[in-house]
């Protein structure tokens, strides 16, 4: 089974489903953590989109931005809402190279299987420019499979750690740990800013 495929296929099937459960879940404290690390009007790359709810709020505060997600529905409904194309492309295509001054990857890239995912942290490195920083998060556990229809990979902070080792270009900054802001979810997050060195 092809997990990417199969995880894209849950999105193509659920994407107003999961527009609504997501885009008025409250991302503002991380935002802020990422955004305080980029100078204004930076340019931002939003890893897998979702509903577009970062790319909204980023771009109301003045940064330019790109939008990607792997779902072309999902590609469809944040366009309209973000007033903006977000394109359609699989994290593995990205082949930007020193673009972005920040790459925002908010529970996009925990659907990569582990083997895939240290190639796609080098994509991301290679997409920044010198300094930019990457905010990405990942569900805090051990788990690693398919869990209700799509793929995740959860991460400890040690796990993280052994991670990004084996991308020395990227530099953990700070990781913290939070709680599901979805009503009625009790998941916890652990959470990411790496900078490129």
């Amino acid at each position: 089974m092809d997990a990417v495929k199969t995880t894209l296929d849950y999105y193509q099937r659920n994407a107003n489903v999961f527009v609504e459960g997501t885009l008025s879940a409250d991302m503002h404290d991380a935002q802020k953590r990422f955004l305080n690390m980029l100078k204004p009007q930076a340019y931002i790359l939003d890893f897998g989109c979702g509903s577009g709810r970062d790319a909204i709020a980023f771009l109301s505060r003045g940064y330019r931005v790109d939008a990607i997600d792997g779902s072309p529905e999902l590609c469809r409904i944040a366009s309209e809402l973000i007033g903006n194309p977000v394109k359609q492309m699989l994290f593995d295509e990205l082949s930007s190279i020193n673009q972005y001054d920040g790459i925002w990857a908010c529970a996009s890239i925990l659907h990569i299987p582990k083997r895939e995912l240290v190639d796609v942290l080098r994509k991301i490195s290679d997409a920044l420019k010198d300094s930019g920083v990457l905010y990405t998060s990942f569900r805090y556990g051990s788990f690693e499979g398919m869990r209700r229809g799509r793929y995740f990979i959860d991460l400890t902070e040690d796990t993280l750690r052994k991670l990004m080792e084996e991308v020395p270009s990227l530099q953990i900054i700070d990781t913290w740990i939070t709680d599901d802001v979805r009503p009625g979810r009790e998941e916890r997050w652990l959470n990411t800013l790496a900078r490129r060195v």
